[in-house]
This record gives structure tokens, sequence and C-alpha cells, in this order.
């Protein structure tokens, strides 16, 4: 079968998902432009519903049907699509692989014949076009090819291109960050709906300052220890607030985050 799509993914989950809703969504790519596979008839169904995508029957078809395969399954499973497409792979393809923790040496050795291959570790605020991704190229991936998978991205947010050395400390930072923020957001509202201010309008507020605190950081290019400094007034609240923060070692616990989701990327790489 010929290839009739631009892009082809192979899982369908959240990041999957985010990537195909940002594509269409930027008009980087149309719905008639995208196949997918994924195993789960329910979401077969809702992605067809909600983004009109081509599903194909399995993982191989959906390399046989677009010169550009997104490899976007848990890292548990790799192995077995890899197993699964090697007869459908050539050195025509991008394989670009969403998956944490797998290596650009694992993906290459899974075709005899090179491979232009890159690694990103993208994130899932893509479906709301505010993602940010790390790309690695492979041993036989060209500019031209970075230059395909940067567009990809960019429709989606930001991204930027790295050594894969720091391709796990990437997955420590901004692939789980989104649910670290998430926990301060949930921390936040429940903090004032305590104190008894109405749940919708905690959230709001608590959600529209981490967004405009992360936008006076982009657009500023200020440290964030200055901005806090324009915050925090001698004696003041925000002092008080930054106090208890600091006896429980608030800093300390994001970097562990970071650290353990660092490494457990490399675990999940190295099995």
């Amino acid at each position: 079968m010929g290839q009739r799509y631009r892009y082809g993914f192979i899982g369908g989950g959240n990041m999957g998902e985010a990537l195909i809703k940002g594509l269409i969504a930027s008009g980087t790519a149309k719905p008639e432009e995208i196949c997918f596979h994924d195993p789960d008839p329910g979401r077969q169904d809702r992605m067809r519903r909600d983004y009109q995508s081509a599903l194909v029957e399995n993982a191989a078809e959906s390399v046989k049907s677009a010169p550009v395969v997104i490899l976007a399954v848990k890292p548990q499973v790799m192995d077995n699509v890899l197993k699964e497409i090697a007869a459908a792979v050539t050195a025509d393809h991008l394989i670009i692989s969403v998956a944490a923790g797998i290596t650009l040496a694992r993906l290459e050795a899974a075709w005899p014949a090179p491979v232009p291959v890159i690694r990103v570790m993208p994130n899932t605020p893509a479906l709301v076009l505010a993602g940010a991704a790390a790309l690695s190229p492979g041993s036989f991936a060209t500019p031209e090819h970075m230059k395909t998978a940067r567009s990809l991205f960019e429709a989606v947010g930001v991204a930027v291109e790295l050594e894969e050395k720091y391709m796990d400390v990437v997955t420590g930072l901004s692939g789980g960050g989104p649910a670290y923020i998430f926990v301060l957001l949930e921390a936040l509202t429940d903090g004032a709906v305590r104190l008894g201010l109405p749940r919708p309008r905690a959230r709001l507020l608590a959600a529209q300052t981490i967004m405009g605190a992360a936008k006076m950081a982009l657009e500023t290019g200020l440290h964030p220890a200055e901005l806090k400094d324009q915050v925090v007034s001698p004696g003041g609240t925000t002092a008080a607030g930054l106090h208890v923060l600091e006896k429980g070692g608030f800093r300390g616990l994001i970097m562990e985050a970071v650290a353990a989701a660092t490494a457990r990327a490399g675990e999940l790489g190295s099995k």
C-alpha cells in the first residue's frame, strides 16, 4: 500500500492525542493527512470522532501509510512495537520516538539498515499549543529531518535541540513538570477553599496566577529570584508564606522530584 498520509501515529494515548490535536489546531496538518493506530477500541472510536483522522488496523500499517512515523507508545511496550514494524520501516522513513527513556541506539538497532531516527521528549500542554519539547537526532538524521521534526513540535509549542545525554533530565523536568504544576494548582486552590473562597473562583485565580508568573519569566527573561523579589515586601504577606515553604523544604522537594523522574527514565531505557 502506498503512502497516503503525512504523519502516522502509533499510539493514541495522552501524548499521541496531544500531538494530533495540536497539529490539527495549529493548521500544520489536516485531519485527513494523519493516520493512527491504537489497540484500545474505546480510544479508537473517540479519536476518530474528535479528530476525524484515519484509523489503521495495526502499527505496521501506520508505517506503510506515512513517511513520518511518531512512536507514541509506553516504554514498556516499545520492543514489541519495534518488532511489529521492523519489516515495514525503510531508509525513506523518519521515525520520531516520544517514549521516555528509550535511547537512540536502542531504536536504531531495531533495523538492519540505516534509518533516520529522532528522539523527542514533549509534554501534554501540546494539547493547548503550549508544549515544551526537546529533540535529539540519531546517527542518520539529517538537518532536513530535524527541520521536519522541529516544525511538528513547534506547531504545538516550543522545541529545542539537545544532546541525547540530557534527554532523561528533560523527561524529569518538562516531561513530568505539568503534573508537578497541577499538584501546585490543586494545592493553591484547596488552600484558598479552606479559608472560605468559593472553589471555582479559587481555581481560576490560582490557574491564572501560575500562567501569569510563567509568562513573566518567559517574556522578561529575568532570573526567577529577581521576579520573586519583586513580589516580596519586607515583613509582608508573601514573605510570611515563603517562610512556610522554606521550612517545609519546598524547593528541595521539587528538585528531588525532577531527580527521581530522571532516574526512572534511565531505568526504563535500560530494560
